[in-house]
C-alpha cells in the first residue's frame, strides 16, 4: 500500500511540474500572440512620462520634462506641460478621458517648451480617448493631437 501510494504522489509531481515550470516562464509585458501573458498599466494612479506628440500632421519630440498624472480617488490630472504646471477634473472611463479647463502658472519659456505646452493644452477641456499598451500611454484629442507617454517606474 505504501508504494502504490509513492507511485501515485510521483507520478502526480511529475505531471505538475511541468505545468508550474511553464506557468513561472511567463513575462508581463511580452508581444501579443506569443503565449506570455502581458500587464495592462491603469492609467490613474501612474505618472506618464510624455515623450513625443503629433500635432498639425508633424510629429515632435516633447521638451522639458512633462508628465501628467491621473488620480481617480480625487477626479483631477495634475502635471506639468514643459514649462508650466497644470492641473485639471479628470474622469477616466470606457477608454476616454474628459478633461475640464485648465488651471495653469504662467511662466514664459524657451519657444520649443511652449510649443510642447501648446500641444499638451489641446487635451483639456473636452474629451479625449487613451490607449494603453504595457507602459506606453497614447492619448488623441478629438481635434487630433496625440501625445505618447511612457509609465515612470
Amino acid at each position: 500500500m505504501y508504494r502504490q501510494k509513492q507511485r501515485v504522489i510521483l507520478t502526480a509531481a511529475a505531471a505538475i511540474v511541468p505545468l508550474v515550470a511553464a506557468c513561472g516562464s511567463e513575462k508581463a509585458g511580452s508581444d501579443p500572440g506569443s503565449g506570455s501573458v502581458g500587464v495592462q498599466r491603469p492609467v490613474t494612479g501612474v505618472e506618464w512620462r510624455v515623450d513625443g506628440f503629433t500635432a498639425d500632421g508633424a510629429t515632435h519630440r516633447a521638451q522639458g520634462k512633462p508628465y501628467l498624472a491621473f488620480d481617480e480617488k480625487t477626479g483631477k490630472v495634475a502635471g506639468r506641460l514643459g514649462c508650466n504646471h497644470v492641473n485639471a477634473s479628470a474622469t477616466v472611463r470606457d477608454g476616454h478621458i474628459t478633461v475640464g479647463r485648465p488651471a495653469t502658472t504662467r511662466m514664459m519659456c524657451d519657444t520649443s517648451l511652449m510649443k510642447t505646452e501648446r500641444a499638451l493644452l489641446s487635451l483639456f477641456d473636452g474629451k479625449i480617448s487613451y490607449r494603453v499598451d504595457a507602459d506606453n500611454l497614447t492619448l488623441t484629442s478629438t481635434n487630433g493631437t496625440s501625445v505618447r507617454a511612457v509609465a515612470v517606474k
